[in-house]
């Protein structure tokens, strides 16, 4: 007995503080993996998704066969608003959820919101879809004002198991200014070169599914009149038929069903293998503040010349983002190379972004500056570019093979402007407030939200000429009493695979029986009045034709019968 409790000879505490410490930090990286590659899978999930969704949706035949006047084109409108416009109020709501749900939660919370969003894919009606879609716009700022604080997080909790003995880290004090710059740096590269990934597996569905039922190109764009700078939004003149036949409907479910269960393994992945970014005493420390002083920090840190600074930047990572996945790809890729191209240049824009994310890494040895200025002056240039080859429609249909490596080589520098935007903006965010902690937060909230009011401004900005015109077309087209009903679409035409609910289907059925019967007796009308004009003109005729009496004899012979 006094062997076994005595003090063991070969016992190290040291050795075993250094083992523990190390578990930790290979704790610290696994975590900053797994954010990684949960946000990768579930942007790759909801990009994808989307892409397939506007598409389909496009084209007139699969809207008039498969969903009959549900209005899809309203609903995709309602949608797209409710992903871009609900963003804007994420400054009034974004850091009480991140104190309340804690930041682990937070990520999990927003990665089932859009999981949601792809289940309703399943039975897409207004009252699925558009609901989604402004769960999608809500989460949207805490989602990713959540990553940047978590990675953040990751990088001082790395030094802190890294320099463990060190009396500021074992009282747990403010660490010492540009202390956990270097890791930061180097796990804000890692994040966006996984994450940008996600452009290039967006695109699968796009290639292993859909890409096989696009027409060619010579068709959808006969009728494009001007490609390139002078374009914004849809293309002026694409033709509304895309698909050369619809795609079967258990296709359709059976991707939905793969893509919803990527969005599951997601919210597996946050939950499971992503650990706490703040020790449950620090979240009791961050939630002591108050609720009201908590709503009112964000307003506060506005005015923090820092941030200021930064603004334009913050506004800038919104534009570009969106230029080079809606204007570049639309005015410039399909419009010139045709739809089935559209993958390759958004994949290779994917890649570009992930590859130049690296450079990020640089900041270790030059000036933190360098990433920012870099990326606006490549952009720049592009832009230059962009206005001076706008090709001529009359070029594309018979020379877009000669186009085909020029854009591409521009989707390669533009995904190298986004690389060096993106990661010099959140790696420049962690570097200026890691030794605070409580206020990361407040500060990845506003970047964010700077963004979403871009994007905002874009969506606003390329709706407003439609919305004008469609108020004065309404205007100047008279009431029709007729048109006001509301007939309800369904999406298969085989009744196997119908989605729609028996009292509908029901209800369909009456009113088709009622409108044959309504048909049929309009017809036998039309017949018995046919039938009255010829005997009366044989009548008439037999009585010596063309008399004022005969014909007065024959029309009171006409009543009479």
């Amino acid at each position: 007995m006094e062997d076994f409790l005595s003090p063991q000879s070969e016992y190290n505490e040291e050795e075993e503080e250094r083992k523990y410490y190390r578990r930790k930090r290979l704790g610290v990286i696994k975590n900053v993996l797994a954010a990684s590659v949960g946000a990768m899978i579930l942007y790759s999930v909801y990009m994808g998704l989307l892409q397939m969704q506007l598409i389909l949706h496009y084209d007139t035949t699969y809207r008039e066969v498969k969903y009959s006047n549900l209005g899809l084109e309203d609903i995709d409108h309602k949608m797209l608003m409710g992903i871009n416009v609900t963003p804007i109020i994420g400054l009034l709501y974004t850091p009480i959820l991140i104190r309340f749900l804690g930041t682990k939660w937070m990520m999990f919370l927003a990665s089932g919101i859009y999981a949601l969003f792809v289940s309703t894919n399943y039975w897409e009606r207004y009252y699925t879809l558009v609901p989604s879609a402004v769960a999608i716009g809500v989460a949207i700022v805490p989602f990713w004002a959540s990553l940047g604080n978590y990675i953040t997080r990751m990088a001082q909790q790395y030094y802190e198991y890294v320099n463990y003995k060190e009396e500021h880290v074992q009282e747990q004090k403010k660490l010492p200014k540009g202390a956990c710059h270097n890791y930061i740096i180097v796990f804000q590269s890692i994040f966006h070169i996984i994450f940008h990934l996600s452009f290039v597996f967006a695109e699968f569905p796009m290639i292993l599914v859909l890409n096989g039922y696009l027409r060619e190109k010579d068709h959808i764009l006969w009728n494009v009149k001007h490609c390139g700078a002078t374009v914004s939004g849809i293309i002026p003149g694409i033709n509304t038929t895309v698909l050369t036949n619809l795609p079967s409907s258990m296709l359709l479910i059976k991707v939905e069903s793969v893509l919803m269960g990527f969005a599951f393994l997601t919210m597996i992945i946050f939950l499971v293998l992503c650990g706490a970014a703040y020790r449950p005493t620090e979240e009791i420390d961050l939630r002591s503040i108050g609720w009201g002083t908590i709503f009112q920090l964000p307003f506060k840190h506005l005015r923090d010349y820092r941030l200021r600074l930064l603004c334009p930047f913050f506004i800038y990572s919104g534009f570009e983002t969106l230029f080079a996945v809606t204007g570049f790809s639309l005015s410039y890729g399909v419009c010139v190379l045709g739809l089935k191209k559209l993958w390759l240049l958004v994949f290779v824009y994917g890649l570009s972004c992930s590859v130049f994310s690296s450079l990020s890494l640089s900041l270790l040895r030059i000036p933190r500056w360098t990433c920012l200025v870099g990326g606006a002056v490549v952009h720049f240039i592009l832009l230059v570019v962009l206005l001076v080859l706008s090709p001529s429609p009359s070029n594309t249909l018979d020379k877009s093979s000669v186009y085909l490596v020029p854009l591409l080589v521009i989707s390669v520098l533009w995904g190298l402007g986004t690389a060096l935007n993106k990661t010099g903006v959140s790696t420049l965010l962690g570097m200026l407030y890691a030794e605070e902690k409580e206020r990361l937060d407040f500060v990845f909230t506003i970047y964010h939200w700077w963004q979403a009011i871009a994007i905002f401004v874009v969506y606003l900005w390329s709706r407003l000429p439609m919305r004008v015109c469609d108020f004065v077309s309404a205007r100047k087209q008279p009431f029709d009493p007729l048109l006001k009903g509301k007939v309800k679409g369904y999406r298969y035409l085989e009744e196997d695979n119908s989605d729609e609910s028996d009292s509908e289907r029901s209800e369909d059925n009456v009113r088709d029986d009622e409108e044959e019967r309504e048909e049929d007796e309009e017809r036998v009308v039309e017949e018995m009045e046919a039938e009255g004009r010829e005997e009366e003109g044989q009548d008439t005729q037999s009585l010596g034709g063309d008399s004022p009496k005969a014909r007065q004899r024959g029309a009171r012979g006409h009543r009479h019968r």
